[in-house]
């Protein structure tokens, strides 16, 4: 698989696609498609990356991506011997250049609006759910009136953004390469002390052009970045094991002293790590 710019396998004049995915883990390689993708996940739990944010995924999530959005899954195989992903591939054209500027779908312009930055869905979601679980035995008019459905579930539910910035440009294939060993060593190395020269070697790239390149395309810097993957790992711990010490997960994650931790563990979820673990558990 070519990393960047992948491509959805399908028939030509095939506006729609459905796919399950079911592997031991999913893909981890950054990849980018010009199909919006709307996807279930039916079992599995791990991290994600959209554009140049850092997200959790978990089972029953419920997430779209916009076309062209840079996004890398990296399952825990730690929480499930298996991952299933259900998911939705379309084009804003796909039924014809100005189906969706309609009247009839104007409800849909949010939808596609948000879809930029990416969404996770936060209600309708047992709705939305029983959609998805038809698609399988649909033929594909019916699986087109389920995406409208589905659609119309979405624009009308509470949802988040998955990334705050998108770099508009296509990635290059040599583009992508680089930006997905950065973000695959970032997402595994993330509890070890990780240099700029270290970081900037993996891009094969010297220091200074490496941090224009990586504030170019995520419009942060690699270490504002790294912090972002440890204290989303960091959350993780608190939820999954609420006998751990604040201590020992800030060592766990990569960070030099517990002040340090619990300051930028404030500044990204403007909450201290015991505040958050005295929510997830009260």
């Amino acid at each position: 698989m070519k990393v960047l710019p992948f491509k959805i396998p399908k028939p030509k004049n095939e506006a729609l696609i459905y796919q399950e995915d079911r592997e031991r883990i999913f893909y981890g390689q950054l990849h980018q498609h010009q199909e919006i993708q709307i996807s279930l996940i039916v079992k599995g739990a791990g991290s994600f990356v959209v554009a140049d944010t850092i997200n959790e995924y978990k089972e029953n999530d419920i997430l779209v991506i916009g076309g062209y959005v840079p996004h890398v899954f990296k399952s825990d195989s730690n929480k499930s011997d298996e991952s299933i992903m259900y998911s939705l591939f379309f084009n804003k054209s796909s039924f014809g250049k100005h189906f969706f500027e309609l009247t009839d779908m104007a409800e849909a312009k949010d939808f596609f609006k948000a879809s930029e930055n990416g969404m996770k869905v936060l209600s309708n979601k047992k709705k939305i759910t029983k959609q998805f679980k038809k698609l399988n035995n649909q033929n594909k008019i019916d699986r087109i009136a389920t995406l409208l459905k589905i659609i119309s579930l979405i624009s009308a539910a509470e949802t988040t953004p998955l990334s705050s910035f998108v770099y508009k440009k296509k990635y290059t294939d040599d583009e992508g390469k680089r930006m997905n060993d950065v973000f695959k060593f970032a997402m595994e190395m993330f509890h070890e002390p990780i240099t700029l020269e270290e970081i900037a070697d993996k891009a094969h790239m010297n220091k200074n052009s490496f941090c224009r390149y990586f504030k170019k395309r995520t419009n942060k810097t690699f270490f504002q970045f790294l912090i972002e993957i440890r204290i989303e790992n960091a959350c993780k711990l608190i939820y999954n094991d609420p006998d751990l010490s604040i201590s020992h997960i800030s060592e766990q994650c990569g960070f030099g002293t517990i002040a340090n931790f619990n300051r930028k563990f404030k500044e990204i979820k403007g909450i201290t790590p015991t505040e958050y673990r005295s929510q997830r558990f009260n």
